[in-house]
């Protein structure tokens, strides 16, 4: 079993999660007794990792909120789209998806009705190599214009700036997504003056 275990823990870059041990057929008692006997740390319920990983926060709020996707600044960061790292971290969820338990920790929540939310999601690794889900370039520079009163100027123009110098932009899905958000004429005015 400690076998086993090892392998679980390489292959989920120094994370035990009972979730996926119990999934592969390994019993809530033996992820107990390794935890022990391994000097494994919690650091989420059910979640917990070796001596020498890094906790990653982005990572560990996914494992325990799969409903949640990376957005607006914490997007931005997790795209290279922004020159630090966020002061907060910010999440869609579903249009009626009870958040308080994320408000509560500090998260700035933004909702989506059902046919808007699953538009563009994209999974990225963040800078302790963990993969996440968060919103793909287009998508997160289209939420940024639509509510760009709302964004701090430097980082929305710091944004726009390496999103035209990103060689991997796809302008033409970037006004797919503001053709559905309603928002093609102001993509269209900020790409003429920066393209």
């Amino acid at each position: 079993m400690q076998e086993k275990l090892d392998g679980l823990v390489e292959r989920n870059n120094g994370y035990l999660i009972t979730a996926i041990a119990q999934e592969e057929g390994i019993s809530r008692q033996s992820v107990a007794k390794y935890v022990k006997t391994n000097n494994v740390e919690k650091v989420a319920q059910g979640i917990y990792v070796t001596e020498n990983t890094w906790p990653d926060e982005l990572y560990v709020l996914q494992l325990k909120n799969k409903e949640i996707i990376y957005s607006f600044e914490t997007a931005l960061y997790l795209h290279g789209l922004m020159e630090r790292e966020p002061t907060y971290t910010e999440v869609t969820v579903k249009y009626g998806y009870n958040a308080s338990h994320l408000k509560s920790k500090g998260l700035k929540i933004r909702t989506a009705i059902p046919e808007l939310y699953n538009m563009g999601i994209e999974y990225v690794k963040t800078s302790f190599g963990n993969v996440v889900k968060t919103y793909d370039m287009e998508r997160t520079i289209c939420d940024i214009i639509k509510y760009k009163k709302y964004m701090d100027i430097q980082v929305f123009t710091y944004a726009l700036k390496e999103y035209v110098k990103n060689k991997n932009k796809r302008i033409p899905l970037l006004m797919v997504y503001a053709e559905k958000l309603r928002i093609a004429d102001k993509v269209r005015m900020y790409f003429e003056m920066l393209l």
